[in-house]
């Protein structure tokens, strides 16, 4: 489910916040953060419009699968840039994802501690889990059940490729949609039920973090209503 890169106008309408050092935007499900090897669609391609008057264009200070719909953060400056990567690196950033998964987990919330290694070299970004692979820590949270499916909140403590994608397939409620380690289209849903719901950005020593919240795509409205989820 590819989608076509934005519009200036449009990714302008998908800020959700701007101060002078980055940027909050609303990643749309299924369009790349960047261009890939055979090119194509891409986030970064449209990020010019979102300059606000700074020479440069921003910067990713971090990553969102294709799949994946919501908060992602931009740099607008080096300085700037370099020190959001720190946070996420320290692991200093508050990340809380939504995730309909199929079945579910029997208690209410829970950590999922279980390392990961990469599957194999052809497909170099995909993971699989592995004992002597990097450490991998997911908090999760049961929101809401209906449907045999469950709406959690998922907290990765550490930020690997695909982690929470492969922790909830391991524990045996993949993710709806998820084609690689899920069932993916068997349950007729071409998109992955993973949204980046709310980022919490400690930028500031002096100041409050700041707190962003994604609105939830409609994609996820249908299976969010099943597990008891009432629209915004």
């Amino acid at each position: 489910m590819d989608v076509p890169e934005l519009t200036p106008d449009e990714i302008q309408a998908r800020v959700l916040h701007r101060d002078g050092l980055m940027l909050v935007i609303d990643k749309p499900a299924g369009l790349p953060v960047h261009r890939g090897p055979k090119g194509g669609a891409n986030l970064e391609a449209s990020f010019d419009a979102l300059r606000f008057g700074l020479p440069r264009p921003p910067v990713l200070a971090h990553r969102l699968d294709r799949d994946t719909s919501g908060c992602l953060v931009l740099g607008r400056h080096r300085k700037a840039t370099a020190s959001l990567g720190m946070l996420f690196k320290y692991g200093k950033i508050g990340k809380t994802y939504w995730a309909v998964v199929e079945g579910g987990p029997a208690e209410d919330e829970g950590s999922i501690d279980l390392p990961l290694g990469r599957l194999n070299e052809e497909r170099g970004w995909w993971q699989k889990p592995d004992p002597a692979g990097q450490p991998a820590v997911s908090n999760w949270k049961v929101l809401g059940r209906g449907d045999g499916l469950s709406w959690l909140a998922l907290e990765p403590v550490t930020g690997r490729t695909h982690q929470l994608r492969v922790h909830a397939a391991a524990m045996g409620w993949p993710i709806v949609g998820d084609n690689i380690y899920g069932n993916g289209p068997r349950l007729g849903e071409p998109r992955l039920h993973l949204h980046s719901r709310e980022i919490v950005v400690p930028l500031s020593r002096n100041k409050d973090p700041v707190r962003v919240v994604a609105p939830v795509p409609a994609h996820l409205h249908e299976r969010l209503r099943a597990c008891g989820w009432r629209e915004e």
